[in-house]
C-alpha cells in the first residue's frame, strides 16, 4: 500500500472528528437555570449523534494559574505531580494525594460512536497512564508550599479514596478497600496491604473511582461507587452494588448498599451542623445540553434517587427499558442542583458552606463547570446561590489549562484543589471573611 493510500483513512478520520466536534446542539437555557434547589428541567433533547464539546488539554503556561475570586488568593501548594485526582488531610497537617487514572479496559466491539468518544477523551487528557500511588506532601515551615514530598504508597490498583481510622490508613482501590498500618509523621509505608472488602470492579469498570469517608465513630466506611454505564444499557446485571453509596462495617468487612440510584456518587463529606452525609453526584448524559443537572444531596439509609429509570424524582427516562414504575414511585428528589454536565466531583464542607470541584463538561454546548464553587449553608441546608471561588481553568481558546477534581480544607483553613490536567495542587486562602 502506498504512503498516500495509508494516509487517506487517517485524514478521513480527522475530518470525521472535526465534524463531530461541530455536532453540538446548544443549550436553550443559561447554566444558572440548572442550579439550585429547584432547577429548570426542560423536555429532553436527545440526538443520534450526542453533543461532544471537549476542552482539549494544554496545561498551564509557565507562571500561569487559576483566577481566585475577590476575597481569595491562590498559589501552587505542589506542582509537577502525575494526574493528581484526590486529596486527604491527615491530623498532623500532612496532605495525601492520590496520583491515579482509570484502569485499562478490554477492547469492546468496534463502533463508530465509541471510537469518536475515545478520541475525544484522549484529547481531554483522560487516557494518560496511571501512576497508581499515594504521595505525601508536607509544608513544614508553614509558608503555603509543600517543600517535602514522599511516595507514601506505590503499586496500588488505581487508588482514589483515602481515610485514616485509628492506626490504619484505608485506601479505596478501583476494585477493593485495603488498609495499611500507619503512624502519623511517617513518610513511607512498607507493610503489605490488608484486604478489607471487595468493591465492584472490572472488566468494564466504567465509573472506576471509589471515594471513601469514615463514620465519626470509626466503625464504618462509606464508599461511592459509580454506575457501569450511562443508563444501564449494558444490562442491570452489570450494575450490582453500583450507582450507590456502600457501607462497610470495619470489624467484619460486611458490605451493604446504604443509598442507591446515584449514577456516579463521588465527593462525600459530613455536614458539620446536622451530621448528615452529603454526596456530589454526576447525572446521566445524552439528553441534550440542558439535562440532566449534576447535584449534591444529603443521603440517608435506604434512599433511592432514580437512576437509571428516572431523574430528579419521578421524571422518567424513556430510553431505559424495561421500566420500573415501582422504583420510580419512591425515587427521592436531590437537594441542590449543581448545573447540567458540570462533572461536580469534589465536595468538602468548610467556612459555613460546601466547596465543590467541577471537573467540566463534555456533553454540553457551551461548556460548563471547569471551576471551584462555594455554596453557603444555614442550619444544615444550602442557603443561597453558588459563588465562584476559582476560575480560569479554560483559556481564551476554550482549551483546558487545568481541571479541578478533589477539594479539601487543610488545618489552616486553606482550600486545597487537585488539578489533574495541570498536575498541580492549588492552595486557596481567604483574604477576607
Amino acid at each position: 500500500m502506498s504512503p498516500s493510500s495509508t494516509s487517506r483513512p487517517c485524514a478521513f478520520a480527522a475530518l470525521l472528528v472535526a465534524a463531530l466536534a461541530g455536532c453540538a446542539t446548544p443549550a436553550r437555557l443559561p447554566i444558572e437555570e440548572s442550579i439550585g434547589p429547584h432547577p429548570v428541567l426542560p423536555p429532553p433533547a436527545p440526538s443520534t449523534i450526542p453533543t461532544v464539546n471537549i476542552a482539549p488539554r494544554v496545561g498551564w503556561p509557565e507562571g500561569a494559574m487559576p483566577m481566585a475570586a475577590d476575597g481569595y488568593a491562590v498559589d501552587a501548594f505542589a506542582a509537577d505531580l502525575d494526574h493528581p485526582r484526590w486529596l486527604y488531610v491527615l491530623p498532623n497537617g500532612d496532605v495525601l494525594v492520590a496520583e491515579t487514572n482509570r484502569p485499562p479496559r478490554p477492547a469492546p466491539p468496534f463502533s463508530l460512536r465509541r471510537w469518536f468518544q475515545q478520541k475525544f477523551m484522549q484529547k481531554a487528557g483522560a487516557a494518560v497512564p496511571s501512576a497508581n500511588r499515594v504521595t505525601l506532601l508536607r509544608d513544614s515551615d508553614g509558608d503555603g508550599y509543600a517543600e517535602i514530598r514522599s511516595v507514601l504508597l506505590s503499586e496500588l490498583f488505581h487508588p482514589f479514596g483515602l481515610s485514616l481510622v485509628g492506626d490504619h490508613l484505608y485506601v479505596a482501590n478501583a476494585d477493593a478497600v485495603v488498609r495499611f498500618p500507619y503512624a502519623l509523621g511517617d513518610t513511607a509505608i512498607t507493610a503489605a496491604a490488608e484486604h478489607v472488602a471487595d468493591l465492584p470492579g472490572g472488566p468494564i469498570n466504567h465509573h472506576w473511582t471509589k471515594s471513601l469517608v469514615a463514620s465519626e465513630d470509626g466503625e464504618r466506611l462509606y464508599v461511592g461507587v459509580g454506575s457501569n454505564s450511562n443508563i444501564g444499557e449494558r444490562g442491570m446485571d452489570h450494575e450490582v452494588d453500583r450507582a450507590a453509596v456502600l457501607e462497610i462495617t470495619l470489624a467484619t468487612g460486611a458490605t451493604r448498599v446504604f443509598a442507591s440510584g446515584l449514577r456516579n456518587p463521588v465527593g462525600m463529606d459530613w455536614e458539620p451542623e446536622t451530621g448528615a452525609l452529603w454526596v456530589a453526584v454526576n447525572e446521566r448524559d445524552e439528553l441534550g445540553s440542558d439535562l440532566v443537572p449534576d447535584y449534591m444531596t444529603a443521603i440517608q439509609d435506604g434512599d433511592f434517587f432514580g437512576w437509571p429509570y428516572s431523574y430528579y424524582g419521578d421524571i422518567v427516562d424513556s430510553r431505559v427499558q424495561p421500566q420500573r414504575p415501582d422504583l420510580v414511585a419512591r425515587a427521592k428528589k436531590p437537594d441542590y442542583a449543581l448545573g447540567a454536565h458540570t462533572a461536580s466531583l469534589g465536595l468538602v464542607f468548610g467556612h459555613g458552606g460546601a466547596y465543590v470541584g467541577q471537573h467540566g463538561s463534555w456533553n454540553r454546548a457551551p461548556k460548563s463547570g471547569y471551576k471551584v464553587i462555594f455554596i453557603p449553608f444555614n442550619e444544615g441546608v444550602p442557603s443561597g446561590p453558588p459563588r465562584d471561588v476559582l476560575t480560569g481553568f479554560l483559556n481564551a481558546r476554550d482549551e483546558a489549562q487545568g481541571r479541578p477534581v478533589g477539594v479539601v480544607v487543610d488545618r489552616s483553613g486553606a482550600v486545597l484543589v487537585a488539578d489533574d490536567v495541570g498536575n498541580v495542587v492549588w492552595r486557596v486562602v481567604r483574604t477576607q471573611r
